[in-house]
């Protein structure tokens, strides 16, 4: 098993593009991409009345996003 693994991560090559060097670079690449924004384009509601009112008006169903506990997992 060992000598398996150590073969597959001697096969796994990593390529890392170089740091950047200002912060305008660093800027370009942390900054999402303008399909990774499309969900801002979908017009949310915060308020499960208003939503269900929406939805009742439109003949379509809600997509409801909840969660319990804290919002980064650290409970």
């Amino acid at each position: 098993m060992i000598k398996k693994l150590l073969i597959l991560a001697a096969a796994v090559t990593v390529t890392q593009a170089a740091p950047p060097q200002t912060t305008a670079d660093l800027v370009v690449v942390i900054s999402p991409a303008k399909d990774e924004l499309a969900w801002l384009a979908i017009p949310w509601e915060t308020d499960l009345t208003v939503a269900r009112r929406k939805a009742a008006t439109a003949g379509r169903p809600i997509f409801l996003w909840e969660m319990d506990g804290h919002p980064l997992g650290c409970t």
